[in-house]
């Protein structure tokens, strides 16, 4: 197999306030969720989704929502869509970092991606989705295969 990378660490806000790094979260899988954020309802629906159901847990799955956009426009549109999990502030500085400006439907600003960093950090998973959405239990088959492979 190929090799795999180590994903990019950092350490951004979150809408919440906290200081959230990528290394505090060795030990555990964690599924970032790059999106256009404020303004992309499709964008939001998903975290809604994910957020709501249990299997992400179950399948000991830490999904850190990251966009680039104000803490006020992305907390506006938090609440709009009954989103609660704190989303990451990126001036741009990740998103680049892991290849996904320019990916969705704005040059300057993330597509929808998700990407699959493990326990140990290594990044095992990119996925795209300029379609703005992917059904849970189809995420889940993605990455469930990608961390038992």
């Amino acid at each position: 197999s190929s090799a795999m990378k180590v994903a990019p660490n950092f350490t951004l806000t979150d809408t919440s306030g906290g200081n959230v790094s990528l290394a505090a979260y060795k030990g555990k899988n964690v599924l970032l969720y790059f999106s256009e954020g404020a303004g992309c309802q499709a964008c939001l629906i998903q975290m809604n989704q994910i957020e709501r159901d249990p299997a992400f847990a179950a399948a000991g799955l830490t999904v850190l929502p990251i966009v680039m956009n104000t803490k006020e426009q992305i907390l506006a549109d938090m609440a709009a869509n009954d989103v609660r999990t704190p989303f990451l502030l990126d001036d741009g500085t990740v998103s680049t970092e892991y290849g996904v400006i320019g990916k969705g439907m704005h040059e300057g600003l993330p597509g929808h991606s998700f990407v699959l960093i493990d326990k140990t950090g290594k990044q095992l998973w990119y996925g795209e989705y300029p379609s703005m959405f992917l059904s849970n239990a189809d995420l889940l088959k993605e990455v469930s295969s990608k961390l038992t492979g």
